[in-house]
């Protein structure tokens, strides 16, 4: 795959990933793409700094609709805590022209804070394994 372009992004990832500077997608992104938008599932390997964020993100905000929930819409599992930081620093680059609301749940941070943010309502929740329980 050549571009973004090819993809047929919706207007507001279309503009999120070019003012990112992404160009072209890498390896990971074209091929998970459309086997993520056809609701397969699949497993992914590609080194860091590969996009892998962004290939898994870009299909489901492809088809991510405005609805008025206070349960999330997503849920994205990671092991460590830094990563819980950088995937929604990322999801939140990705949603800069979209109405999402992204949130990070993880230790060492006061759990009744954490709760208190996904009983208003989170439509992407990133947590690690034992704060999402």
């Amino acid at each position: 795959m050549e571009s973004f372009e090819q993809l047929n992004l919706t207007k507001a990832l279309n503009n999120a990933v070019s003012d990112l500077g992404f160009v072209k997608p890498t390896p990971i992104q074209s091929a998970s793409f459309s086997v993520i938008r056809s609701g397969k599932d699949m497993v992914g390997i590609a080194q860091t700094g590969t996009g892998k964020t962004l290939a898994y993100m870009l299909p489901v905000l492809q088809d991510f609709k405005f609805a008025k929930m206070d349960t999330p819409r997503v849920v994205v599992l990671v092991p460590t805590r830094e990563l819980v930081l950088q995937v929604v620093e990322n999801i939140e680059s990705f949603t800069e022209y979209m109405s999402v609301r992204v949130l990070g749940v993880y230790g060492g941070t006061n759990i009744n804070t954490q709760k208190q943010a996904v009983v208003q309502g989170v439509d992407i929740l990133v947590a690690t394994p034992w704060k999402l329980l």
